[in-house]
């Protein structure tokens, strides 16, 4: 995915930014989702693009987390975006929670963000049913809501504006948070100004993702948090357990292979994930198999899969243990960040009429 220039745009280099929660190793549909859209920008970017890839520990915290698995998940994230092919050197590469910014431009955010705004976003329900497996956001209500839930799309504005991203590639369920950062960025401009606005509108890039769904129930997309494992491949699962679970996977009883996510979304989920990792149309993937049985397509599918992470998962398996060396990509990664934000921070501070400490020689 390239994210195209304006026509008329002149002058300086875009800042793209974008994150994602310390969830420990990734299953395939994270993998052809937003990680791979990662490894695409970092290839197809200009040389003066700054491109900025975080672990959002911060936000890991509006839901309950165990101290011991989080740690461990945050050091897993690192080594999983090393793996897969983030360059630490052409990208900053960081957690969240090592550049104490996000949380100060957060709370000031948090001084000019309408109330009406907050209650219209509509993400906190599909994050809390999906942490209660719950069928519906029907299920949960505000008395399970708490107050970080509530704010983090404030923190998400902070994670991009203390940056002054002006790029920032995040899927369809983000599109709502992206345009409350665009309203907090004005609304700053307007009521502190300068000689020019301070903060860029960021530009809201919808990354072209697979939907890629679960193994057992095809209605509902892949996802760590279903009680079954057979559901979803890991990027740690090993050749025979990925065919196993293929061959588990729930079809139709239909004779011939077509593409119908309504009607067969099993065979087409199949479909999908075979297309993906092999960089193929799934039209003409699904014409290919017309006249072949599921068993057909379930091997292929599991031998496509398997050459598609045995890659990364040995890089992983490598980098995971190499605690020394995730160490310093993420001290170097912070140091880089905040060298970037508290060039901001400075700058809204000045506008806020808040005193900076003065640095001795």
């Amino acid at each position: 995915m390239i994210i195209p220039r304006r026509v008329c745009q002149i002058g300086p280099r875009r800042v793209i930014l974008s994150g994602i929660q310390p969830t420990g190793i990734p299953h395939l549909g994270n993998y052809l989702g937003a990680l791979s859209n990662w490894v695409k920008l970092q290839k197809s970017a200009e040389p003066e693009d700054k491109l900025l890839f975080s672990i959002v520990g911060w936000h890991a915290l509006t839901l309950p987390q165990e101290p011991a698995a989080l740690l461990a998940a945050r050091n897993d994230m690192l080594a999983v975006l090393l793996a897969i092919g983030i360059d630490p050197n052409r990208s900053i590469l960081f957690h969240q929670d090592h550049n104490p910014h996000h949380t100060e431009l957060s709370w000031i955010l948090s001084c000019i963000t309408p109330m009406g705004k907050l209650r219209r976003m509509t993400t906190w329900k599909s994050r809390l049913a999906v942490a209660r497996n719950s069928g519906s956001e029907d299920e949960v209500d505000e008395s399970m809501l708490n107050a970080g839930l509530f704010m983090y799309p404030v923190l998400q504005a902070a994670d991009v504006l203390v940056y002054k991203a002006t790029h920032v590639p995040v899927g369809d369920d983000q599109q709502q948070h992206i345009e409350l950062t665009r309203d907090l960025a004005d609304i700053f401009n307007r009521t502190f100004k300068g000689t020019s606005p301070l903060f860029p509108l960021p530009t809201y890039v919808n990354t072209p993702s697979k939907r890629i769904l679960s193994l057992k129930d095809p209605t509902s997309k892949m996802s760590k948090s279903s009680p079954d494992v057979q559901s979803r491949i890991l990027l740690t699962d090993i050749a025979s357990q990925i065919q196993s679970k293929i061959r588990a996977a729930v079809t139709d009883s239909i004779q011939g292979i077509t593409y119908d996510p309504q009607g067969r979304p099993g065979t087409s989920n199949l479909l999908t994930i075979l297309a993906a990792c092999t960089d193929s149309d799934v039209t003409q993937v699904a014409k290919a198999y017309e006249n072949q049985g599921h068993g057909t397509l379930k091997r292929d599918v599991a031998e496509a899969v398997e050459e598609f992470i045995k890659g990364p998962r040995a890089q992983f398996d490598r980098i995971r243990h190499e605690m020394s060396y995730l160490d310093e990509v993420a001290r170097r990664g912070a140091t880089r960040a905040i060298e970037h934000s508290e060039v901001t921070m400075m700058e809204v501070k000045t506008r806020l009429g808040l005193a900076s400490i003065n640095k001795c020689n």
